[in-house]
C-alpha cells in the first residue's frame, strides 16, 4: 500500500525484531505485558501517519502503536483495518484516542 502510494513504509513488530536502534512500547494482553517496537529514527517530528493493520480485536497493539507514533513525534491521522471485532471494543478505545478509524468489514462475536 506505501508503494502504491508513493510513501514511506514504516515497520512495527515485536520485541527483538528490528535491526538497529529502536525504541519500544508495552502494552497489556490478557496474560500479561508485550512490546512493540520501531526504529528510533523512522518518524520525524511532525511526520503524518496512517496506521494500518489487517485486524482490530481489543485494540492493545493498535493502541500501542499510536502512543510509540506519538512518543516518536508523529501525528496518526487515522487508522485502518480489514477486519473489525466490534463486539470486542478496540476501534472504540482507538476513537477514545482521538483516532479516525476505517474498517472494510466487521463480523460479530468474540
Amino acid at each position: 500500500m506505501a508503494h502504491s502510494l508513493g510513501r514511506g513504509f514504516i515497520p512495527i513488530r515485536k520485541k527483538g525484531k528490528l535491526p538497529s536502534r529502536v525504541i519500544g512500547q508495552d502494552y497489556q494482553l490478557e496474560y500479561g505485558v508485550d512490546t512493540i517496537e520501531i526504529h528510533a529514527d523512522a518518524i520525524g517530528q511532525g511526520n503524518r501517519i496512517l496506521l494500518i493493520d489487517d485486524l482490530i480485536a481489543t485494540g492493545g497493539t493498535a493502541g500501542a502503536a499510536i502512543d510509540l507514533i506519538r512518543k516518536s513525534g508523529g501525528e496518526v491521522v487515522a487508522a485502518a483495518f480489514v477486519i473489525d471485532l466490534p463486539d470486542i471494543g478496540g476501534a472504540g478505545k482507538l476513537r477514545s484516542k482521538g483516532v479516525k478509524v476505517h474498517t472494510l468489514v466487521e463480523f460479530e462475536g468474540h
